[in-house]
């Protein structure tokens, strides 16, 4: 085990550190020599290394560069079910997960079948599982429900969930329930679930689309836009039926809310720009509620009001209780549902902040140990946690110690954890837990994820052996590299820089998003001005001069309730910022974000 850490040191350690982006120098040239500004061609060096695909599909996004669903493997045979279903008038069953991707997705799939397709609301059935309760995808729970049915759907299409069922698949086959599964997550290492009819999932092996990287909601809408060729072709539905086209808004919340990559994929770039486009013509109850909720000035919406604004309102809901009011919301057909659906989640939202607080605190202390001992991975069990957190505390975990972290409470089932996991660049997540698996197999019996989040069950007699494993597979993957927390900037920007020009050519490179960070810059200023606002004063308002100018610039979460800033007027102040347009009665002006910033 690696030497403990003394508590001096490990208080210099854990420190951020403030250092600019390795660049991709040859990226760097390139993307100057076809036409981007050196800002720009900043920006995607930072962003792309040893990227050599095409630079335009990423700078200028566009529906175009989507590959045809045609290439998902299993996507003819999935379509051709769900059209057989369509026209043989079948109940079907809708299974989704619960978070924001599972809720787009199960919005696509419900719209395109009752709206385009004309299956009666009657013959559809909402299957969504409790994040507590149920667990997480094809929950034994849920393949109750569905057998519960009456009458029962004699198929169920999954999204976002399904890859890694095999034994719940199986149940509902033999109770003469076909599966269709559309999923985004990695599959096991035995392949797709062989009871489902189709498993159309871009991950697969053996599937030929090019960008395996799409959210759980794009496989959803690739599916059902096959299931609309199939239809037409069919001569059941007229050449003419609506193209799904619409349903790109729900695709790019889900897309920006499940953090899939925004950085070298440019069917997400390209869905989540147009659908950003969608969102703001304000056509449909649930955003227009979202836009009047945040405030005249919140329009229009950009990736960054879908990934902090709506999406944890959506996530809030299935985190504490059933997650079908956020399906509702999604699916109000005026401003006054909307609004009383958006009322319960953002109730939902500020229980789910003040859990989230009190966990957090907690797992910062059980995870000095760790940290002392300098382990690669911070592991902590939160007896009297809240399950639905999970997740958040680690990225908090993350955030604070440079580390991948993994979150676990008690599970529903007896002697059982359930936990959630966030990593950093350089771990794939979901690959230490399948090496964690193959150490200690009794110690993790159901895990599943991608690179940067997964879920795992742990039976609690076996918790520390999964820890061992999981710290062993972890090292193994990062080779004994130094961790500690990392700001990463693009560098410094003359004073002349600090303006809204700045910030509008920054914003023609989004959407920003996973892989894809938006810009964050270094500086060296001196405080003209602070002040602490906030209800409890934990966020700095702060007037900071570069040069000749001042500028507007607001930290928060900065101080923690009670503690006086380390540093005064007049004293330097080396920032970690954002450019930021603040709106305030149709004025515009720039604003400085700061993400950390120390004394010096």
């Amino acid at each position: 085990m690696n030497a403990v850490i003394d508590p001096i040191e490990l208080s210099e350690r854990l420190k951020p550190r403030i250092l600019p982006r390795p660049r991709d120098a040859a990226l760097y040239a390139r993307a100057q020599r076809e036409g981007l500004s050196e800002l720009q061609a900043r920006v995607l060096a930072g962003r792309l290394a040893g990227y050599h695909g095409e630079l335009a599909p990423l700078v200028t996004p566009s529906l175009r560069h989507l590959a045809h669903p045609a290439r998902l493997a299993d996507g003819r045979r999935a379509a051709e079910r769900i059209a057989q279903a369509v026209v043989d008038g079948e109940h079907i069953g809708i299974l989704t997960d619960y978070d924001v991707d599972g809720i787009t997705s199960h919005v696509v799939i419900r719209r395109t079948l009752h709206e385009l397709f004309g299956v009666p609301e009657s013959k559809l059935h909402s299957l969504i599982g409790h994040r507590i309760h149920d667990g997480y995808g094809i929950s034994l729970p849920l393949v109750e429900r569905a057998l519960a049915l009456s009458p029962r759907p004699s198929l169920v299409i999954t999204a976002d969930c399904g890859s890694s069922d095999e034994p719940r698949i199986a149940r509902l086959v033999a109770q003469g329930i076909e599966v269709v599964v559309s999923d985004h997550h990695a599959l096991p290492v035995e392949g797709p679930p062989p009871s489902a009819h189709a498993v159309v999932n871009p991950t697969r092996d053996d599937c030929d689309y090019p960008d395996p990287t799409i959210a759980g909601c794009m496989v959803a809408w690739l599916v059902m836009s096959l299931a609309r060729g199939v239809l037409i072709e069919w001569g059941v539905l007229p050449q003419a039926t609506p193209k799904l086209s619409p349903w790109l808004s729900y695709v790019a919340l889900g897309t920006v809310a499940d953090c899939v990559s925004l950085g070298r994929s440019p069917a997400n770039r390209a869905v989540v720009t147009h659908g950003l486009a969608l969102i703001n013509r304000m056509e449909a109850a649930c955003w227009r509620a979202m836009a009047e909720r945040l405030g005249a000035d919140s329009v229009p919406f950009d990736a960054e009001t879908l990934g902090f604004q709506m999406g944890p309102r959506i996530n809030a809901r299935s985190r504490l209780d059933d997650p079908y009011a956020a399906l509702h919301f999604m699916l109000a057909v005026d401003d006054a549902t909307a609004s009383r659906h958006l009322d319960t989640l953002d109730q939902d939202n500020q229980s789910r902040k003040a859990i989230e607080a009190d966990m957090a605190e907690e797992a910062r202390a059980l995870a000095l140990p760790a940290l002392s001992a300098n382990e690669p991975a911070v592991v902590v069990f939160l007896e009297s946690g809240h399950p639905g957190v999970q997740g958040i505390v680690a990225s908090r975990l993350v955030q604070a110690y440079g580390r991948p972290a993994l979150v676990l409470t008690p599970a529903v089932a007896p002697g059982m954890l359930t936990g959630s996991g966030r990593s950093i660049e350089g771990l794939h997540l979901r690959d230490a837990l399948q090496r964690t698996f193959e150490l200690a197999p009794e110690a993790l019996p159901r895990f599943g994820g991608h690179s940067g989040a997964a879920g795992v069950g742990v039976p609690a007699e076996r918790l520390g052996a999964f820890k061992a494993a999981f710290l062993q597979a972890v090292d193994e993957q990062l080779g004994g590299a130094e961790l500690f927390p990392k700001i990463l900037t693009d560098g410094d920007l003359a004073e002349h820089q600090l303006s809204l020009e700045t910030l509008a050519e920054l914003q023609t490179l989004g959407p920003y998003g996973r892989e894809f960070e938006a810009p964050l810059f270094q500086g060296d200023f001196v405080v003209e001005a602070l002040r602490p606002v906030g209800a409890d004063g934990t966020h700095l308002m702060l007037e900071l001069s570069l040069g000749a100018t001042n500028h507007r610039a607001i930290w928060f979460r900065a101080l923690t309730p009670g503690e006086m800033p380390a540093f005064g007027v007049g004293d330097p102040l080396r920032c970690a910022f954002k450019l930021n347009r603040n709106r305030w009665r149709g004025r515009e002006s720039l604003q400085l974000m700061v993400e950390y910033a120390h004394p010096g």
